[in-house]
């Protein structure tokens, strides 16, 4: 279970939040301004996707590291060609002649993708930041982040350079019956996430998983339940939710192609729709999308819901006519 919003206006810097909704944990698309989150929110997150480096994506990127700096956190960032170069010109604007004396390790795992293959970095705070190559994989074929709870996907664009367009997946939702939970006897409690976490790791029917709860004026109470038992009685499977998100990508046939691939049956899709269609040459020669395109190829891809953003500046106070032009594209 999870949130998933635009972090600014659909006339702010691009960027979407993604909150688990009962762990200690959030996911990045995009690093525009950041200053709308609250370093609570930003210390949640240990995944960062980063579609391409122009400043509205990307400057947000410092605000980040001096939220971070100084906190036992390990965050992985995922960018197209070029990124490790540019995360390490973000890092070598500063000076870090004192950070080995900090108690903890702020670390950067940071994986370049290109079509070729992935090399990932880590930049560990306590070594002023010096890169250190952890691995090198041949060939892309899509797959980014593969978790128990979720994977992530991604795919190259056309933006005159190459622009990374990405989908989360949540893994088959685990439900609980808690009018089955009450009829067994047993309590609601953190020993439900670990149940969770048993189903999505597919382990085996006999794993024992141990639930300890107190009752009002009594000691504690500890039971022990086999999973397949819990599996067959307590527990409901339905299939997770998708989210993609689409930006910074010129109309045409290769890109129809692959956004309307990614973005196959999504629950939620975020889309940019910079310009309105009457503008469409305009949006051709900045490699954007206009609102009629937008939501054409979000009804071509079958999506649920549809969430626009990045609208032109040169539509402010008029942005109602971006997304009644996306919305009836979309309707059909």
């Amino acid at each position: 279970m999870f949130n998933a919003f635009l972090i600014n206006g659909p006339f702010g810097d691009p960027g979407v939040y993604i909150e688990f909704k009962y762990r200690n944990e959030a996911l990045l698309f995009d690093l525009g301004d950041l200053h709308l989150l609250p370093p609570r929110k930003l210390l949640k997150v240990s995944h960062i996707f980063v579609s391409h480096t122009h400043m509205d994506h990307f400057i947000g990127f410092d605000h980040l590291l001096r939220v971070c700096l100084g906190r036992d956190r390990h965050i992985s960032l995922f960018g197209p060609p070029g990124f490790h170069k540019q995360v390490e010109n973000k890092i070598g604007a500063y000076t870090w002649n004192l950070v080995e004396n900090y108690t903890n390790d702020f670390a950067l795992l940071v994986t370049e993708v290109h079509p070729e293959g992935k090399l990932t970095r880590c930049y560990h705070c306590r070594t002023a930041f010096k890169p250190e190559i952890l691995a090198e994989e041949e060939g892309f074929d899509g797959a980014l982040v593969e978790r128990n709870l979720f994977s992530v996907r991604g795919t190259f664009l056309d933006h005159k350079i190459p622009c990374l367009a990405f989908r989360f997946e949540e893994k088959s939702r685990v439900n609980i019956k808690k009018n089955v939970l009450q009829e067994m006897g047993l309590p609601v409690g953190a020993w439900l996430m670990e149940l969770k976490n048993h189903v999505l790791s597919g382990d085996d029917d006999d794993t024992p998983v141990k639930i300890i709860w107190r009752e009002r004026g009594q000691e504690t109470r500890e039971k022990i339940v086999p999973l397949g038992e819990l599996k067959a009685t307590v527990v409901k499977i339905t299939p997770g939710q998708k989210i993609t998100y689409i930006t910074d990508a010129i109309y045409n046939d290769e890109n129809r192609r692959k956004i309307v691939a990614l973005a196959d049956g999504s629950d939620l899709l975020f889309i940019e729709a910079t310009f309105l269609h009457d503008n469409a040459d305009s949006a051709a020669k900045k490699y954007h999308l206009t609102a009629l395109q937008a939501g054409t190829m979000a009804r071509m891809a079958g999506a649920k819901r549809v969430s626009l953003f990045h609208f032109s500046p040169k539509y402010k106070g008029l942005g109602e006519l971006l997304v009644e032009e996306a919305m009836q594209a979309f309707q059909g």
